[in-house]
């Protein structure tokens, strides 16, 4: 099996690019999968379920992923992105926040093969984004950094002199989102209330950050639309109820980010996890203290116009709704609910009203999950 993740490896460096999706009419009828990780102290593992072509998702299998989660509850690493995906969805990258490593296993459909697992050169990795053959990881423990790495055909390895730091000791860095044009790498800072914008530089290392605070009070995620609009959650002032946000940014050559629609609200509390449909037409996120989904038409210009009411989904009472992810078609929207154990599945409407497919997984409830990834 490890000689088939190498080849998957060389495929993926060689296209240098994301693949070329298959047409409309193929990718609609085609099925997919959903991947959420434990997080488990003693032992992380991805559990994984099949897609059907409507929607519903079939328990699947848990693959070890070599290294410990850090145990918890209920959102322990505070973060999005602990579980990605690959751009061509053929591998999938799981931070070990409790070991410092990151696991990277490849992908075909639901079934998943360890591929090797590496020291993120930090501590209490919490984030992993890749750009073709670029993969940056986010580690929060100590001063908080970012470090990158390259990928080839003999699997990860770490660029030298890469390692770039945020803000401050505590800012508590909470995503990482490369932008379309692979030139730039954002990092949400969940205290610090920044967003701290990297120059990918031709070497894979990151130029000096420059800084733009967050327009709204507790930023938490930072996701790019297609068309390079950065759109990030806002959780709200503190211990307030109902006060959580959204807002895009346009994000300009210096590294500056330009607010565009400025802290629209979300009709909930705790949003702080967002997902982008695969056209760019709509973002949806998690008002996890709510149990709800809010959900925005996003502009050509990048402004965001709520979608009819606003709130658009409703999980189950006490679901805690954090990560979310949508299918590659933009069809189906997943929420891992680490309150109750399972998943939630919305089916996208043309308009971008959700409708309510219900819930799949018997997962331990409030042990710790955290990330979500799907196609």
């Amino acid at each position: 099996m490890i000689g088939i993740a190498r080849n998957l490896l060389t495929i993926l460096v060689s296209a240098g690019a994301v693949l070329p999706m298959a047409g409309a009419a193929a990718v609609a009828s085609k099925p997919g999968a959903v991947f959420v990780m434990t997080n488990a102290a003693g032992k992380n593992e991805i559990v994984t379920f099949q897609r059907t072509a409507d929607g519903h998702l079939f328990d699947g299998s848990r693959y070890e992923t070599g290294g410990r989660g850090s145990g918890g509850l209920v959102d322990p690493l505070q973060s999005q992105g602990s579980l990605t995906l690959s751009q061509d969805h053929s591998m999938l990258f799981a931070v070990n926040s409790g070991s410092g490593t990151l696991s990277v296993f490849s992908v075909k459909k639901a079934t998943l093969s360890l591929v090797e697992k590496v020291p993120t050169g930090g501590s209490a990795p919490v984030a992993v984004a890749q750009f073709q053959n670029l993969v940056f990881v986010l580690n929060t423990g100590g001063s908080g950094s970012v470090v990158s790495f390259r990928l080839d055909p003999s699997g990860l390895k770490k660029i030298a002199h890469s390692t770039v730091f945020l803000t401050s000791s505590n800012a508590a860095g909470a995503s990482l989102a490369v932008s379309p044009d692979g030139q730039f790498l954002l990092v949400s800072e969940r205290l610090g209330n920044n967003i701290d914008a990297f120059r990918i530089q031709a070497d894979g290392t990151l130029a000096p950050v420059v800084v733009t605070p967050s327009v709204g009070a507790g930023a938490f995620s930072v996701i790019f639309a297609p068309n390079g609009t950065a759109i990030v959650s806002e959780t709200g002032p503190a211990g307030t109820t109902n006060e959580s946000a959204v807002s895009s940014y346009s994000l300009m050559s210096n590294g500056m980010l330009s607010p565009i629609s400025k802290s629209v609200p979300t009709l909930g509390t705790a949003n702080c996890w967002n997902v982008i449909t695969p056209d760019g037409k709509f973002v949806y996120v998690s008002n996890s203290a709510s149990a709800t989904v809010a959900g925005f038409a996003i502009g050509q210009g990048g402004n965001l116009t709520p979608i009819a009411g606003t709130v658009v989904g409703t999980n189950p009472a006490g679901s805690a709704n954090l990560d979310i992810a949508a299918s590659d078609d933009g069809k189906y929207l997943f929420t891992l609910n680490a309150g109750t154990g399972n998943i939630s599945i919305f089916g996208i409407q043309q308009d971008g009203a959700l409708t309510n497919l219900g819930d799949a997984g018997d997962l331990p409830k409030a042990s710790g999950f955290n990330g979500i990834a799907a196609f």
